[in-house]
């Protein structure tokens, strides 16, 4: 299971970086006709497992149906996530006021406030479904003379192939671009949605990327060409999760990627633009669930065949984690990581308590030798993460106290140990050839 840690980048980059930064980190998710779609019962729970376990800083979701839905997400996250948490005023849809009033699939925003105030929002209606704008202002020691702010736009296209759907999807952009036009050009725009786009030479997509308008969106995972039943992007397909009917949603099984974080120009580090103050992280655009393998095509994502591939370098979703995501959506959450120039204004304090400890050095060329406090320890598990975040080892702990741990495999570099669910001070040791 692959995790970003932004808290522990908080400490370690205050300390060890040059210029002061922090990041942070987005997620998207269509919540499959939340809370009204009750098989399989208590799907909250699911959710919850998954939201441990990402554990992202700003949570877009789509097909919310209702308020009551809505509630019940804040009230457990702020209870076994992230206290925190909030959420923006949810709103109804209203584009489908004058063509029967029948749509109940909302969007809504949950972001920690510790990291973000939210200082505006407002509905953008379209030709089929609103999009949802969010003005989050960062929550920065250099806020008051330098603020910085994220415009976030959470959108849900018109779904299903076929010229008539395409068009559709096109005139929501369209009115998604005119409204996006109102907007400084050097504005930081974040957009997270189920596009519902099988291919990037669609209209919809085309006009996304459009280089004359005011806004132009780029693609974070750089996987640019035609998706569907394309095995060459497996690694950003978002759906289906499921082979199986009487869940709801699609059962087609691991064929297409429909769920998307695109950032707008200003916010991808190039030649043109080397020290923007918002930027995503590259590199660390991923499907939370999707562990790049080939063989999960056409499968649903607890098949054995959507595990790991073998390659270190790649994401490593357990079968737990598959199983949670099969179980409350037939989509997958994307996960994007963005960094700012300057440093959250609070960082959450770490317990000093020995939970675990290097034995010896920690410059390390084969093996880790750990112990561990296993009565203070109940999450017997310990990640291990490179300098950017990614998940590149998980640890189960047993009943043992000292724990000999094989990096070898493992690239030249700083890394990190920490510990799911507690805010404990991580390990870091130094991998040498």
């Amino acid at each position: 299971m692959k995790k970003h840690l932004a808290i522990l980048f908080i400490s370690i980059l205050s300390l060890n970086s040059v210029s002061a930064q922090d990041t942070f980190k987005a997620m998207f998710y269509n919540l499959l006709n939340f809370p009204l779609q009750t098989i399989p019962e208590n799907r909250i729970d699911y959710l919850r497992e998954i939201l441990i376990e990402a554990q992202p800083d700003i949570f877009m979701v789509c097909e919310l149906n209702n308020e009551t839905g809505a509630n019940s997400i804040i009230t457990m996250i702020q209870s076994d996530v992230n206290s925190n948490y909030e959420s923006a005023v949810f709103m109804l849809n209203t584009s489908d006021d004058d063509f029967g009033d029948q749509n109940d699939l909302q969007n809504l925003l949950f972001f920690d406030s510790s990291k973000f105030s939210l200082e505006n929002q407002n509905a953008i209606t379209t030709v089929y479904r609103d999009f949802n704008h969010y003005t989050l202002k960062l929550n920065t020691v250099d806020q008051d003379i330098n603020p910085l702010f994220l415009e976030v736009i959470v959108g849900h296209l018109k779904s299903s192939d076929g010229s008539e759907n395409q068009a559709i999807r096109l005139e929501m952009v369209q009115d998604l671009t005119s409204y996006l036009n109102t907007l400084p050009e050097d504005s930081h725009v974040l957009l997270g949605g189920d596009l519902n786009l099988y291919r990037s030479s669609e209209d919809a997509f085309q006009e996304l990327i459009n280089t004359t308008n005011v806004i132009t969106f780029v693609d974070p995972a750089n996987k640019i060409g035609s998706w569907h039943n394309n095995t060459n992007f497996i690694e950003v397909f978002t759906q289906s999760t499921r082979t199986t009917t009487g869940m709801g949603g699609a059962t087609g099984g691991f064929d297409d990627r429909f769920d998307f974080i695109l950032t707008s120009e200003s916010m991808e580090m190039s030649s043109e633009n080397p020290n923007p103050d918002l930027y995503f992280v590259d590199g660390s655009y991923e499907v939370f669930g999707n562990n790049s393998n080939s063989n999960c095509y056409n499968q649903a994502i607890t098949s054995t065949d959507c595990g790991e591939d073998g390659d270190v370098s790649t994401p490593d979703y357990s079968e737990d984690i598959r199983n949670e995501l099969f179980n409350f959506s037939d989509h997958l959450p994307v996960i994007l990581q963005i960094e700012a120039n300057q440093l959250f204004l609070s960082v959450p304090e770490y317990t000093t308590a020995n939970y675990y400890e290097i034995i010896g050095t920690n410059i390390i060329s084969n093996t880790l030798n750990l112990q561990t406090n296993n009565q203070l320890l109940t999450t017997k598990k310990l990640n291990i993460f490179n300098t950017l975040g990614q998940l590149v080892m998980t640890l189960a702990i047993d009943n043992a106290e000292t724990h000999y741990i094989d990096v070898s495999h493992l690239s030249s570099g700083l890394y990190y140990i920490t510990t799911p669910n507690l805010h404990v001070e991580p390990l870091k040791f130094v991998k040498v050839n």
